[in-house]
């Protein structure tokens, strides 16, 4: 591949380039020349950075389908001007906008990291600049023929390089805010980079990357819970709109054996929703032959998430929706990895 030694760094926002208003004492998003003038070690990377910035920059709360419309756009009308991109983001939705880019970049060539911080970059004990300065190493990481070491969408924070669209945001307060509970890292940031290569992603070189840049949105996610009340679900479920479900079950995939929940299910099936289980528990998978319950659910049409993030599977239905009509095609890339983001069992 032929190699330009030069990566782009995309700000959004976050807490990363945030600065303390004076006059109500929060945290606010700042220009984007303040995160740089606290980074002095910029000058030293031997890669060139260039920059774009959001403008204004947004809390990652105010995160869209729109918004990763923009980001598709940005680094593909750039893909062949640099190594790899960087993305700094807020933390709160990064595993759902790296779940979404992972899907919207069809044959990825090159890393795409997603990176921020716990706190502000001007602060002194900030986990900001060891994030930044390592995603655009590992941005700009690469084997002797050229091809980059990481072309995947991924996550780095707190010395774990994480692939994104099996990342979850687990702690609010510590510095080590990510982790893949069921798939290993794919590098761990010591003194020296320790890559799990057979982990990453191989795409196909030869071949160009194809950006998506439609998502269709029309999916609710909901959790079953002790009590849960019919009459509350099955206003939900009538919605028009309404084109797929991510429902987060209990366990391996089970759900309570009331007739009316089964029902609900069924003539939701029936009139071409998706319905994907996927479990609450942060670590495993669902198994939806393994009890009597998961059973039902199968047999009204509820289709195993299989050991999915919630963020991987409402973005890949977003992706898939947007892409076809045919609720079957959907049910079966559903049921299937499509980049990396779920482990399939037979």
């Amino acid at each position: 591949m032929n190699r330009t030694n030069k990566v782009l760094l995309i700000y959004t926002g976050g807490t990363i380039g945030m600065g303390r208003n004076r006059r109500t004492g929060a945290l606010e998003p700042l220009d984007f020349s303040h995160l740089v003038d606290n980074v002095p070690e910029f000058k030293l990377i031997p890669t060139e950075v260039d920059t774009y910035q959001f403008d204004p920059p947004i809390d990652s709360s105010d995160m869209t389908h729109l918004r990763w419309k923009q980001l598709v756009k940005i680094v593909s009308d750039r893909y062949d001007d640099y190594d790899g991109f960087v993305i700094l983001h807020g933390t709160d939705t990064m595993s759902y906008t790296a779940s979404a880019l992972s899907f919207m970049f069809e044959n990825l060539t090159k890393p795409v990291i997603l990176t921020g911080s716990q706190l502000p970059i001007g602060q002194l004990r900030t986990d900001g600049k060891e994030n930044l300065m390592t995603s655009i190493e590992l941005a700009s990481a690469h084997h002797k023929d050229g091809t980059p070491v990481v072309p995947e969408v991924c996550i780095y924070f707190s010395g774990h390089l994480l692939r994104g669209n099996r990342s979850t945001k687990q702690n609010a307060d510590e510095f080590n805010a990510f982790d893949t509970f069921n798939y290993p890292h794919l590098c761990e940031a010591g003194v020296n980079f320790t890559f799990d290569e057979h982990r990453i992603l191989k795409p196909d070189f030869t071949k160009p990357m194809v950006p998506h840049l439609e998502l269709d949105n029309n999916v609710i996610i909901f959790s079953l819970f002790p009590g849960i009340e019919e009459h509350l679900i099955h206003h939900m479920l009538d919605a028009p709109e309404l084109r797929s479900i991510v429902m987060r079950s209990y366990g391996s995939g089970n759900a309570p054996q009331q007739p009316w929940l089964m029902n609900l299910l069924r003539k939701a099936s029936e009139r071409d929703v998706v319905v994907v289980n996927i479990s609450q528990c942060i670590s495993g998978q669902v198994e939806m032959n393994r009890y009597d319950t998961g059973y039902q659910l199968k047999d009204a049409g509820v289709v195993s998430g299989y050991d999915s993030t919630v963020e991987a599977a409402v973005t890949k239905l977003m992706y898939l929706q947007a892409k076809s009509d045919d609720v079957n095609y959907i049910r079966e890339c559903m049921n299937r990895s499509i980049a990396g983001e779920i482990t399939v069992t037979t």
